[in-house]
């Protein structure tokens, strides 16, 4: 049960169905598409259509307007006719959730219609209901009555249709057979497409969203996984990760879930969720598909050069490894902090990793999101270093160096082999994948304080340290590797991208005892977007710290900070999404390890902040309800005095703490 893409040691993309969406082709190696999601009220026809706007000339190539009611549903021909009538003909895709009589209706005029199945026909009240195999045919069936009309409107209008999973939203009675995971899902899905396969009508995209990427990740290979052994083709995938948040934390977020399937060829159109204008999604998913335009596609590929995976990439499980001290085995993963170019190292440098020195105390202050190791190339540091923090150098520079408890070398292949002397701790082993021989893997296989730094220089890096690190499995070497990744892109979001892509698809698959970023900062320009900078670093290393630490909070291997699930706003938000998840952001972010979900309305409310451990969910217009976890704790707040109950609500339940 391996397939899940074309293949695992090279770049090509899966082959998938091709579906047409007005006069744009989706699937069949056509290229990837990006679109986006207004956040206006679709009553208000102007404003939608000046939005949808922005999208259209910010390069989007689909528009998605949410249509809860049959009201909305029928304001989408004046927001089409509009459109028309100043010169855009992008095609426009009805958001639909509880109503199919709204999508009955948006299906004969727009080009595509989202339903979830999880609430189509299908009920979410959080009841755990036992189903007899005849009762659970007997709900399949009433779905197929209730779903079969809307599949054929579709096919007699020529609309398509996306089958969207969320995680969050799965109805009771999937969650009452197949429980909160990846399958349910899948099944989730199946179902409603194995009735549109039986009214022949296959103008069909599926996704698998969760705000969770690893199981997004899973969902969509699984579900990859059925269609081929069921049906023999795959349908085109829409990837998105949910709620993924605001700034680098909702680009890192998405290109780890995005990304980790791009790079195996799987997907046909992206949309990334930021709690942000819709417009500046844009961008991000045309830097996301970019990395894989200039890869061509390797239709060459031997059956000798692929590898099988020692692993199931359908669940996750941690690789193996020997403990090194505080690396590998149960340890969190480590974080190197590069200061490979810096030319020389101070107190104050140190700030950017996480540590704050006190001179009149002569003490450290030391973050959650503090640095483990720092690495100085051939650079001595002549002061008292906080306890935690220990120094990677250059083999020959540590040679020099009389200190063996602060300081490891960094050694390449060949000085490894040839070492007299070693640490009698850790070895560092920095080495590009496709210089390891047959004689360094039997010399690391003994060696229990080896720990390697793996790089690969291809355009396919992560499939290339993919493949490095199965060979490691199969053969038994259980060394620590630390996931080594090097950008020189020329922009902060292209270096999110870069970074959280390589290195948490492998984080994703169990894959990493620790994290190494490097770049160099004279290559970064600010990125303008509609004459806005929207992201910016002053301090390179703590940019990449921040980053280093961001990627293990949202593959879920190292907590160091609060995680926000936020969506991103459309027509049925009830608050000013981005003002009040700033505002909650900034009394909170303190919470180490807390999950809050900051949803704009009841729709993307209880269901899809499906593991937030709090909720703060738009209920009316300016009415807010909390939830711990998913039980309503109170509701229908006045929204002016909402985050103060929400903190009242975090001491209620003994997890608020004072900001030190």
């Amino acid at each position: 049960m391996q397939f899940y893409c074309e293949s695992l040691t090279e770049y090509k993309r899966l082959k998938t169905r091709e579906v047409k969406i007005g006069n744009l082709l989706l699937g069949n190696n056509h290229p990837i598409r990006v679109q986006t999601m207004t956040t206006t009220d679709t009553m208000d026809t102007i404003a939608t259509v000046e939005q949808t706007i922005r999208c259209i000339e910010a390069g989007a190539e689909m528009v998605r307007i949410t249509a809860p009611s049959k009201k909305e549903a029928e304001n989408l021909q004046n927001i089409k006719d509009e459109l028309n009538r100043r010169g855009y003909f992008v095609p426009l895709v009805a958001d639909i959730h509880f109503t199919p009589n709204a999508a009955e209706i948006a299906a004969r005029i727009v080009e595509k219609v989202r339903v979830n199945p999880g609430n189509y026909v299908d009920k979410k009240k959080f009841e755990q209901i036992e189903y007899t195999d005849a009762e659970y045919a007997e709900e399949i069936e009433r779905i197929g009555e209730r779903f079969s009309p809307l599949v054929l409107i579709c096919k007699e209008h020529g609309t398509a249709m996306r089958i969207g999973t969320n995680h969050g939203s799965l109805s009771d009675r999937i969650m009452s057979r197949y429980g909160d995971t990846a399958m349910g899902m899948v099944e989730s899905a199946m179902e409603f497409l194995r009735i549109a396969r039986a009214l022949d009508y296959h103008n069909i995209i599926l996704s698998m969203k969760s705000s969770n990427p690893l199981v997004m990740v899973q969902a969509y290979r699984l579900l990859i996984n059925h269609m081929m052994e069921e049906f023999g083709e795959c349908y085109p995938l829409h990837l998105g990760v949910t709620e993924a948040g605001d700034g680098e934390d909702g680009r890192i977020k998405s290109a780890i879930g995005i990304g980790t399937l791009l790079e195996d060829g799987i997907g046909d159109t992206i949309r990334v969720s930021l709690t942000e204008d819709p417009e500046f999604e844009i961008p991000v998913c045309k830097d996301l598909v970019k990395r894989y335009t200039s890869i061509s596609a390797q239709n060459d590929i031997k059956k000798a050069d692929e590898i099988k995976l020692p692993y199931s990439p359908f669940e996750y499980k941690r690789r193996y490894t020997n403990q090194v001290v505080n690396i590998g085995n149960k340890h969190v993963p480590v974080v190197i902090a590069d200061f490979m170019l810096a030319q020389a190292i101070t107190h104050a440098d140190l700030q950017a990793i996480g540590y704050t020195y006190n001179s009149s105390t002569d003490k450290w202050g030391i973050s959650d999101a503090a640095a483990d190791y720092i690495y100085t190339a051939n650079k001595k540091i002549d002061f008292a270093l906080p306890g935690t923090l220990q120094i990677i150098c250059d083999y020959a520079t540590w040679l020099t160096e009389a200190d063996n408890i602060k300081y490891f070398p960094l050694f390449q292949p060949d000085e490894y082999l040839k070492a007299g002397r070693k640490s009698g701790t850790v070895n560092f082993i920095a080495t590009n994948v496709h210089d390891i021989s047959d004689t360094f893997l039997d010399k690391i296989k003994e060696d229990v304080t080896a720990v390697l730094c793996i790089y690969s220089t291809a355009q396919n890096a992560m499939q290339k340290v993919r493949t490095c690190i199965a060979k490691l499995m199969q053969q038994q070497i259980n060394c620590p590797v630390i996931v080594s990744v090097e950008s020189s892109d020329s922009s902060i979001d292209e270096q999110l991208i870069h970074f959280s892509t390589e290195a948490g698809a492998l984080f994703l698959d169990g894959m990493g005892d620790g994290i190494w970023l490097m770049n160099d900062p004279s290559k970064l320009i600010h990125q303008q977007v509609s004459g806005r900078t929207y992201l910016q670093t002053k301090n390179n290393h703590q940019f990449i710290n921040n980053t280093s630490f961001s990627i293990l909070q949202a593959v879920r291997t190292r907590i160091s900070k609060t995680e926000y699930i936020s969506c991103p706003s459309c027509g049925r938000t009830l608050f000013e999404l981005q003002e009040t998840t700033g505002k909650i952001r900034a009394v909170t972010n303190h919470l180490k390890g807390l999950k809050i979900a900051i949803m704009g309305c009841i729709v993307n409310g209880p269901g899809e902040m499906a593991d937030a451990d709090f909720g703060y969910v738009g209920s009316g217009v300016g009415k807010i309800t909390l939830y711990r976890g998913k039980e309503v704790v109170k509701r229908n707040i006045d929204s002016a005095i909402a985050v103060d109950e929400l903190i009242n609500l975090l001491k209620e339940s003994d997890v608020w703490i004072d900001a030190g």
